[in-house]
């Protein structure tokens, strides 16, 4: 392995090997040329998801945009933890917010959940995606985490796969703390509340579904943004990778 190196990272949703060519376009392109003021000769990192990490060259750069040259594989292929984040679209620039914390903190897959109390009725999935990528980018992580259609509370919970935990975030009753789980699951799902929290009949119904866990996240009423980022943080810092 030789010792060049990189000054940033870009995922690329295309296939790598010694010598293939990439151009990079668009808001990517921009940030590289306009922003990075990238040059010719200098270095990009690229991961694509499933390859690991590739060293490429940059060889011509024109106005928001480059062509990059592969030139070696530099780290091999490590998968995130099976941890899925659900959750009730707030205001858009909170969602940013805890789509960008979500990707940092490992989650796997994101999916938005429409609830009785939900703020919003459609999201943009593109600005989702688009803000997955460059949270992946920046933390060093080797994935991005795969977007799903929102859906209602109530489909969802019908089809939950089993096999996997359902974390409710649920500040009533006899909720125990993420260090108190204990179970056989290996793969999980983390639910986080609109601002208004969840209804009393939705309560009880994710309560009701047999791989549920109600957990605390303390003694305060968080936003949502911020109990998001604290449920990921106590997750894996009792079930996950720290």
């Amino acid at each position: 392995m030789s010792n060049k190196s990189s000054r940033t990272r870009l995922y690329i949703n295309e296939g790598f090997q010694e010598g293939s060519a990439h151009h990079v376009e668009g808001n990517q392109g921009h940030y590289l040329v306009n922003v990075l003021r990238i040059k010719v000769g200098e270095y990009v990192t690229l991961f694509n998801g499933d390859q690991g990490e590739w060293l490429a060259e940059v060889i011509k750069v024109k106005k928001g945009k480059a062509l990059l040259t592969v030139v070696e594989k530099t780290n091999e292929q490590k998968h995130d933890a099976d941890l899925w984040y659900l959750f009730a679209p707030v205001k858009k620039a909170r969602v940013d917010y805890m789509i960008q914390k979500a990707t940092e903190l490992g989650v796997s897959y994101i999916r938005p959940i429409i609830t009785q109390h939900t703020n919003l009725d459609k999201i943009k999935e593109e600005k989702i995606i688009n803000n997955m990528i460059e949270a992946a980018e920046q933390c060093g992580r080797m994935t991005v985490p795969q977007m799903d259609v929102m859906i209602s509370l109530e489909e969802m919970l019908e089809n939950f796969p089993e096999g996997r935990g359902l974390i409710f975030c649920d500040e009533a009753g006899d909720a125990i703390t993420f260090k108190e789980i204990k179970t056989s699951y290996n793969k999980w799902a983390i639910l986080i509340g609109p601002e208004g929290g969840f209804s009393e009949t939705e309560r009880e119904l994710i309560r009701k579904h047999p791989q549920s866990i109600p957990a605390t996240l303390g003694p305060r009423i968080l936003r949502a943004d911020t109990a998001a980022v604290s449920a990921l943080s106590l997750w894996q810092s009792f079930l996950g990778d720290w």
